[in-house]
């Protein structure tokens, strides 16, 4: 499996990440043909040698004619969208591109309190950023990446001005972009994480960091234009590659909290909401407690970016004053879903898969009840001959 890391030492931005794609081996002309595939105006992608702080690497700019940059301009996302849409990029590159304007545009809608439909980007709907963020998936296309570890993303402090005006570092989209990912303060007074940069690293991203055991296979380093003072102002990219013992692998927040003084049914309600408002689960155990207290511990796994939502759901609906957070690693197996026939009816079968074979069976427990119902006979039976039955399953190649 391939693994691409990302580590923000002085930062990210479309033009960066182009940079370390280009260092790790994409080829800047098939980037230029690749991206003229889209209906937009004329442009080059300049990538030339670059050396800081006693580091060679790439820094990439995008050259557009004077009279075609569009200072005023504002695209909407559904005219940004219809020029993915109307070009014959790869598949993938094409999704993740519509990802990234999507996320850009839910965190402009939240901080200026509009729908997506409504936002009109400026920075972000300039050419060159378009450039940036459909070139960027291209690359990532390219490489053959199938896992993105990101590091924490480092924060200027002071003010900066942008297109609607002049606010905190680092500026509103962007925190709404990296909400629910670790961040770093610093000391520079500069816009060190761009929207595009945010967008285009927080949509990829699946793990914290490499697993244990991959291997390096080529490094790059790509440089900023802006002169930082206490840090070079690069991202380094690193290509590894790491054994396919799952199909895969990521991380997520777990949230936890000791509760003595919840009823049960309080707690059945907050386990259900928690799950409809995005967890992937939430579950109870009994412990004791201090002063000999029976309690029950409170557990939540979710994805970094549902974090803040359920901690809201937790400390509104329960009686905790704290809740523990932290990071755990997931192996997931390669699931499938298949349907079986059988003397009761048919019955969909999830099926994990590990190091190419077939390695779990599970019958879908909603199905075996409604045939159950429906036949008049035990759940165990149905259960049981649906699991018969796809034992019989061939192991696709």
């Amino acid at each position: 499996m391939k693994i691409l890391h990302f580590e923000c030492v002085g930062g990210a931005s479309g033009d960066m990440i182009l940079g370390a794609l280009i260092e790790l081996g994409v080829d800047p002309s098939a980037l230029q043909r690749g991206l003229a595939r889209l209906p937009i105006e004329p442009f080059e992608i300049e990538a030339r040698p670059f050396r800081d702080h006693h580091l060679a690497g790439t820094q990439v700019t995008v050259r557009i004619p004077e009279h075609r940059h569009e200072h005023g301009h504002g695209r909407g996302l559904k005219e940004i969208t219809g020029l993915i849409q109307a070009s014959d990029l790869p598949p993938r590159a094409k999704e993740l591109s519509l990802k990234v304007f999507g996320r850009i545009a839910d965190a402009e809608a939240k901080v200026h309190g509009t729908t997506r439909e409504e936002v009109h980007f400026h920075e972000v709907g300039a050419l060159d950023s378009i450039i940036d963020i459909v070139g960027g998936c291209l690359g990532l296309e390219r490489l053959g990446v199938e896992a993105v570890a990101v590091g924490p993303f480092p924060a200027g402090r002071g003010i900066i001005e942008c297109a609607h005006g002049v606010f905190p570092n680092p500026a509103p989209a962007t925190v709404e972009l990296l909400k629910g990912f670790p961040v770093v303060q610093t000391e520079e007074p500069h816009e060190l994480v761009t929207p595009t940069g945010a967008a285009l690293l927080t949509t990829w991203k699946t793990l914290d960091a490499p697993p244990d055991g991959a291997r390096p296979i080529r490094i790059g380093y790509s440089f900023g234009h802006r002169k930082l003072e206490r840090r070079p102002n690069l991202l380094r990219a690193t290509l590894l590659e790491s054994e396919p013992a799952a199909a895969d692998s990521d991380s997520c927040v777990v949230l936890e909290c000791n509760l003595d003084d919840t009823t049960p049914e309080l707690l059945g309600s907050l386990t259900q909401r928690l799950l409809e408002a995005g967890a992937m689960d939430a579950f109870t155990t009994a412990v004791q407690m201090k002063k000999q207290r029976p309690g029950t511990l409170l557990t939540v796994l979710c994805a970094p970016g549902k974090k803040d939502a359920l901690l809201d759901l937790i400390f509104r609906e329960s009686t905790t004053f704290g809740v523990r957070e932290y990071t755990a690693r997931r192996t997931i197996l390669e699931r499938r879903i298949v349907e079986v026939q059988t003397p009761h009816g048919p019955v969909h079968i999830k099926i994990g898969r590990w190091k190419d074979a077939d390695v779990t069976r599970s019958p879908e427990m909603d199905d075996c009840i409604r045939l159950a119902r429906e036949r008049g006979v035990p759940v165990r039976t149905v259960y049981e001959t649906a699991l018969q039955a796809a034992q019989t399953l061939k192991t696709p190649p």
